[in-house]
């Protein structure tokens, strides 16, 4: 009788003991009672000790299993949240991955701001002479703060006309009111964007040329960037930026940062940002002005013309002008005109017919060049945000409308 006993006692023991093995850490306390209930066993012949121990091993059975469903319950949990987060990352990566070029909302709206240097770019002594002309037709809300983008370069041999079609919105008024400050101005009926901003160098000798939209604003010094640039840089003709993407109350809304100028990727797609783009006057007068048949990619004809004539493209790593995003603009409500004259554009580069689609895999490597740049930009701007100091500034004439 006892021997059974004892050996069901010790049966018991070795199911104690297994059982403390497989249990998780429980904390200080539950090992302590487990190990007096191991080492103060009753004796062998001790009935009610054996009925303790069948206790004690059904309560430690019961909290093993607890334990086990709370395992469990944490586990799905944790895969249910790992999962959450998983996919989030996976969402930020992949639009971190996403192209920015040719999208036209990319965050919420934000206010302007530039790095602290560009206002304080100065131009190269003497200062060529730059001439910039505005096209503009019914663009008076957007018209005063184009002309101030411009005027308040207070670069030192400028030549600015704006050139407007006839307008009856009251632009004529906002001309006036900046009459001191323009080379020339002229409003009268023109036959498009191309004849008017023919007609409007036809008025200005600088040995620098640009024209800049009337919805659309240049950057703080980027006139005096682009002087200086060329001057030291006298076997460049073509120089373009970084474009800031500006909604109709003058917020930033997205940024197109571009890698290095690549000759292919101008003969299947125009990316370079029209705003920011200058050029020297040999070249204009070569290839004899703008192709007033165009009126949508009437620039990249401009810029596919300037290279068969042999000009060399630098793009300037700095944000030089503003893009705005409106409902009345030409680039977003013109589209089928502008796929038709690009497809032209192609097939007269190429030899042969090229769709959009085409054109995007032809670029891919440009574009994932360009992802890195925009990323770069982007960080760059967070890390100059945190710098007390040399915090980022405003751009005036960029303030919320």
């Amino acid at each position: 009788m006892l021997r059974r006993r004892r050996r069901e006692l010790e049966a018991l023991r070795s199911r104690i003991e297994e059982l403390e093995r497989s249990l998780p850490r429980l904390g200080d306390e539950h090992e302590e009672k487990l190990r007096e209930l191991l080492d103060l066993g009753p004796a062998p012949d001790d009935d009610d000790a054996l009925a303790r121990l069948e206790e004690r091993l059904t309560m430690l059975r019961a909290e093993r299993e607890s334990l086990l469903r709370d395992r469990r319950t944490s586990l799905r949990a944790w895969s249910w949240r790992a999962r959450v987060v998983a996919l989030r990352w996976r969402d930020r990566l992949r639009w971190w991955r996403t192209p920015r070029l040719g999208a036209w909302w990319q965050h919420p709206p934000a206010p302007v701001r530039i790095p602290r240097r560009y206002v304080r770019a100065t131009p190269p002594s003497p200062a060529p002479t730059v001439s910039i002309v505005t096209p503009s037709y019914q663009q008076r809300d957007f018209l005063d703060t184009a002309i101030r983008s411009v005027v308040e370069q207070r670069y030192p041999a400028l030549e600015y006309v704006v050139q407007d079609g006839g307008s009856t919105d009251g632009s004529v008024e906002v001309l006036r009111r900046w009459e001191h400050a323009l080379h020339a101005w002229d409003s009268g009926p023109d036959d498009g964007q191309a004849s008017a901003i023919n007609r409007g160098f036809s008025h200005t000798s600088g040995e620098i040329m640009a024209w800049l939209n009337s919805d659309d604003a240049l950057l703080p010094g980027a006139v005096a960037e682009v002087a200086r640039y060329l001057a030291e840089h006298p076997d460049v003709d073509v120089v373009y930026g970084h474009r800031v993407l500006i909604d109709e109350r003058n917020r930033q809304i997205g940024i197109w940062a571009l890698p290095a100028h690549d000759d292919r990727m101008l003969t299947v797609v125009d990316y370079v940002p029209q705003e920011t783009l200058f050029w020297r006057r040999h070249l204009w007068e070569r290839v004899g002005g703008l192709d007033e048949r165009f009126h949508y990619a009437l620039d990249w004809d401009m810029l596919l013309r300037f290279r068969e004539a042999g000009a060399r493209f630098v793009r300037l790593n700095r944000f030089m002008g503003a893009f705005r995003v409106h409902e009345a603009q030409k680039t977003t409500s013109w589209l089928d005109l502008g796929y038709q004259e690009a497809d032209l554009l192609r097939e007269r580069t190429l030899g042969r017919p090229m769709d959009s689609a085409e054109a995007l895999r032809a670029v891919r490597g440009y574009r994932r060049r360009h992802v890195a740049h925009h990323t770069a930009q982007r960080l760059e701007a967070r890390v100059r945000d945190r710098i007390p100091g040399r915090g980022p500034v405003e751009v005036p004439w960029l303030g919320e409308r």
